[in-house]
């Protein structure tokens, strides 16, 4: 059941999109990937803008376009800001990035895959082939968590492809959200007795303790920061195995990806954006709002547009901020 099912709805198609770019990951993750392709009422989508929505750690496209309790799925939601006229027609591609370690940062990775490339090319040609949407100038990126980091990612690296980004409560300040999960993934390797255990021994099931996600998420960052291709699954970790002390080296390849740390190299690009949009919780969970303000503190001393918004949540159940930015990100494009 619809949550609005007195308002015109949009049509969600699938692609298969088969790369052998994939192929390249040390995990063992498919080649093949489905693509969920929202279509506004009545729309075959040729002309309209793109958006690509970047589903945050545990999740997938797939999940966005999937029914959902009590509330809108990504494709409800779109309807109804259609439906009252706050947000244009759009085209909006949710693609299923999801990898075994439990998600993606959506940047190539030895460990990982070259998921950047993968965005910008096999995916964005399939679905832009299909529908006729998008276009140079015409395609923005948005997420949150993961995602929210991935579409500032790639705007920082990939203007040439995307000219509007969101960030919803992305990682960012990487000693601040990283590492004090650092200590509990030292405990649960070292009772499993190595990072191979641990995860096969995560993944036999038949439930996970809920603090597994977190040492999940740890071993995912590592093999997508600074991939070991010695390693199994390509992880090495940034501290030392017995006393958590920074690994200097380790620790300077993660922060090479920090978007505030990134982002004085990148100032060029994020100036070529028709809209960026960053915002955090004023008291999300994983410290996520102390480097939002580093960042918007930064671009507005480099003269970079950009609206900043903190609201009054924490990190969790957060989509209805969507209603906020994807009309910002979609009249931009129409410029």
């Amino acid at each position: 059941m619809r949550r609005r099912h007195d308002i015109p709805a949009g049509e969600v198609r699938t692609l298969r999109v088969e790369s052998d770019m994939l192929a390249r990951n040390m995990l063992g993750d498919p080649v093949a990937r489905d693509v969920h392709v929202y279509l506004p009422p009545g729309h075959p989508g040729e002309g309209l803008p793109l958006l690509v929505d970047l589903a945050g750690f545990t999740g997938s496209g797939a999940a966005h376009a999937n029914w959902k309790n009590f509330g809108e799925n990504l494709p409800e939601r779109l309807d109804r800001l259609i439906h009252e006229g706050a947000l244009p027609p759009v085209v909006v591609a949710m693609p299923d990035c999801f990898t075994r370690l439990g998600g993606n940062q959506y940047i190539d990775s030895a460990a990982m895959g070259p998921w950047a490339g993968w965005l910008t090319g096999p995916m964005l040609r399939a679905v832009e082939a299909t529908f006729g949407c998008g276009g140079e100038g015409r395609r923005g990126v948005f997420g949150k968590s993961s995602g929210g980091y991935g579409a500032l990612m790639h705007a920082m690296r990939h203007p040439d492809v995307w000219s509007a980004a969101a960030c919803h409560s992305g990682d960012m300040a990487f000693e601040l959200c990283y590492l004090p999960d650092m200590p509990q993934a030292l405990r649960a390797l070292a009772k499993a007795g190595s990072v191979e255990d641990w995860l096969t021994g995560f993944e036999a099931g038949p439930k996970f303790a809920g603090g597994g996600i977190h040492v999940l998420m740890t071993l995912a960052m590592a093999a997508t920061y600074d991939p070991d291709p010695g390693s199994f699954c390509g992880i090495r970790l940034p501290v030392d195995m017995e006393t958590c002390e920074v690994i200097p080296e380790r620790w300077e390849a993660w922060l090479e990806h920090d978007p505030v740390v990134a982002a004085p190299a990148h100032v060029p690009a994020l100036k070529e954006m028709k809209a960026l949009w960053i915002e955090c919780g004023r008291v999300d969970q994983f410290n996520l709002l102390y480097g939002a303000r580093r960042l918007t503190r930064l671009l507005k001393a480099a003269g970079v547009a950009h609206v900043y918004e903190e609201f009054d949540d924490n990190h969790s159940s957060i989509d209805y901020r969507l209603d906020q930015s994807l009309p910002v990100l979609v009249r931009a494009l129409q410029s």
